[in-house]
C-alpha cells in the first residue's frame, strides 16, 4: 500500500442544511494547498459533496476520512443512519426517498450517489439498516506536485 501523505478526518452533523457543504469545500481547499491536478480535485469534490448532503438529508452524524497517497486519493463516508435497505435500487439514477421540504431546497434528486459511483475509480458501499452506511471511492491522481 502506498505512503499515506495526509489523513484527515471530518465530523458530519445530519439535518444541518445550514453548514451543509463545508466539509467537502474544506477537503477541496486541502487538495489545492497540496498541488493536486484540478480534474482530481473536482472528482473528490464531487464525491465528498454527494455524501456529505447524503449525511445532511438522511443520517444522524458520519465522519468523512480523507487519505491522500502519491497515486490516489480516498475519501470515507461512515454515518450512523436509517440505512439504506434497497442498495440496487437506491443507486439508479433519479430514484430519491428526499422529502418535499429536501427538494424545496434543492436537494433530493436522486443523484448523488450515482454521482459518487461515476467519479470514483473504485467504488464500494455497505449498509445495514437501523445501522449506517459506509461509502468508500477511490480516485486515482493524474499527476501529483
Amino acid at each position: 500500500m502506498p505512503e499515506e501523505l495526509l489523513r484527515k478526518t471530518f465530523e458530519i452533523q445530519g439535518g444541518n442544511f445550514e453548514n451543509a457543504g463545508e466539509q467537502s469545500t474544506e477537503v477541496t481547499t486541502i487538495l489545492k494547498d497540496l498541488d493536486i491536478d484540478p480534474n482530481s480535485i473536482l472528482r473528490v469534490g464531487i464525491v465528498s459533496f454527494e455524501a456529505e448532503m447524503n449525511v445532511v438529508m438522511y443520517a444522524h452524524r458520519a465522519t468523512l476520512t480523507l487519505v491522500v497517497r502519491d497515486q490516489e486519493i480516498a475519501v470515507e463516508v461512515a454515518d450512523e443512519g436509517p440505512g439504506i435497505p434497497d442498495i440496487e435500487l437506491a443507486m439508479q439514477p433519479g430514484y430519491s426517498t428526499a422529502s418535499d421540504e429536501m427538494r424545496e431546497m434543492g436537494f433530493g434528486y436522486g443523484l448523488g450517489l450515482p454521482n459518487i459511483k461515476k467519479n470514483s475509480d473504485v467504488f464500494s458501499l455497505q449498509s445495514e439498516v437501523g445501522k449506517g452506511t459506509r461509502v468508500h471511492s477511490i480516485i486515482r491522481l493524474i499527476s501529483y506536485g
